[in-house]
């Protein structure tokens, strides 16, 4: 069992669970992931390492109540325990020799781009973060953020805070005021990532994203995580879940994310002719 040591809400969605899992600490890093299991009955869901300490052995999870099992971690309280909580599992980011890198997060993405601008930050490398919302009411993180990195960028598309506009329009107007980053790390929804990717395409910079697909059971035996990289299969559990950006076949990829809409949404349904 992995005691809940925090848990705050980051906004009228998002919540930050701060767990107990030291054998998990021993070995994370930014960009890998765990899978959580509530109790015997519930399924298995990945969520990615937002953060995490070695000395008190604790790893920080940030996730939307969006389904079933989200849903009822949401409901867990600080004290209360969660049966299982595997990892690190996946290839932690390969952060090592960059000079000048920009970081775009997209709403819950900031989750994952804040570690590892954090690590990258801390080693003496310049960080742009770019982090778009769609409105003021979602912003999260942002002190976190701003703390761990050289310059944050806040965009929003009503414009209610920050720059308004998309993370892609902040992207292109520090290249074209002559940045000259090594690399650009894209994490957020598939499409943003793929218009990060054709926005970095048209100036020749390496892009890396952060995939991630319908996944069981994260040890690459189930194939349900299967993306196609440059033609070729890959599995995000156990290849990734960094790639990339050039090689992704993003249209494919939200395909595959919404093949079972529809048994999402009846999770929650209630037939009317029950008394409750």
């Amino acid at each position: 069992m992995h005691e809940i040591l925090e848990k705050r809400l980051l906004n009228a969605n998002t919540l930050l669970m701060r767990v107990h899992a030291p054998l998990v600490t021993k070995r994370c890093e930014p960009g890998q992931f765990i899978i959580f299991r509530i109790d015997e009955q519930g399924e298995r869901v990945p969520l990615t390492i937002a953060d995490f300490d070695r000395a008190n052995g604790s790893v920080t999870i940030i996730f939307q109540a969006v389904g079933a099992s989200t849903n009822a971690l949401s409901k867990l309280n600080q004290g209360d325990s969660i049966l299982d909580f595997t990892g690190p599992l996946g290839n932690a980011s390969k952060l090592e020799g960059h000079q000048n890198v920009a970081i775009i997060g997209g709403g819950v993405g900031c989750a994952i781009a804040y570690p590892q601008a954090k690590k990258l930050y801390s080693s003496g490398c310049k960080v742009d973060l770019i982090a778009g919302f769609r409105n003021k009411d979602i912003v999260m993180l942002e002190d976190e953020m701003r703390q761990n990195c050289t310059r944050l960028f806040i965009t929003t598309d009503d414009g209610s805070y920050g720059e308004k506009g998309l993370v892609t329009d902040k992207l292109k107007a520090l290249i074209e005021s002559g940045e000259k980053y090594d690399e650009i790390i894209a994490i957020g929804p598939v499409i943003m990532m793929k218009f990060v990717t054709l926005t970095a395409k048209v100036y020749g910079i390496p892009v890396t994203v952060s995939l991630k697909p319908i996944m069981i059971d994260g040890t690459g035996m189930c194939g349900g995580c299967r993306v196609s990289i440059g033609g070729e299969v890959k599995f995000a559990c156990v290849d990734g879940p960094e790639f990339d950006g050039y090689q992704v076949d993003f249209d494919e990829l939200m395909r595959r994310n919404t093949a079972y809409k529809t048994q999402e949404a009846e999770t929650f349904h209630k037939c009317r002719l029950i008394k409750e």
